[in-house]
């Protein structure tokens, strides 16, 4: 009967210690549709935005969705730091800019000059980019980390007085 007890202990210890299934999490990142309206929001919650410039069949874009992107959405920290959206480039959705104009996820990926997927780019709330660009898929190890610099690469610039440049 003891053996029992401390089996069970056992078994209740290492599954309070396994990771919980998220309840309702989102199933992606949210394409964008309205980057002015986004933009709006972002200035008034003092984030970022970080977009991922994908296609249809790309597995490395998959990857950095379902890695990296979806957790870092899903982390209530992270929330109150950055907004993330999905453009892809091989689409023509309709697309409202920063600045307001109409246009489509193919025609601004375009004028972004994103052509290699995935890309990510940190944007401010005046469609401005507060960091370098994160094109491809890079190293596994060090993906997550590339991502993390440049949103605090972007929230720093942002707060920073003389970040108008």
């Amino acid at each position: 009967m003891v053996v029992v007890r401390m089996v069970v202990r056992a078994v209740l210890l290492i599954l309070a210690w396994l990771p919980m299934a998220p309840c309702a999490a989102p199933a992606g990142i949210a394409p964008a549709r309205d980057l002015a309206l986004d933009a709006a929001d972002m200035r008034t919650r003092g984030i970022v935005m970080l977009v991922l410039f994908s296609q249809d069949g790309c597995r490395w874009c998959e990857r950095a969705r379902t890695e990296i992107l979806i957790p870092l959405q899903n982390d209530p920290a992270s929330r109150r730091r950055v907004a993330l959206r999905d453009i892809a480039l091989d689409v023509d959705a309709p697309l409202t800019d920063f600045a307001g104009r109409k246009t489509t996820h193919r025609r601004f990926a375009a004028g972004e000059g994103a052509r290699v997927t995935p890309t990510l780019i940190v944007y401010g709330p005046d469609g401005r980019r507060l960091a370098e660009p994160i094109v491809g898929f890079l190293t596994d190890d060090f993906y997550a980390e590339h991502v993390n610099r440049a949103v605090e690469e972007g929230l720093a610039r942002l707060r920073s007085p003389s970040s108008a440049d």
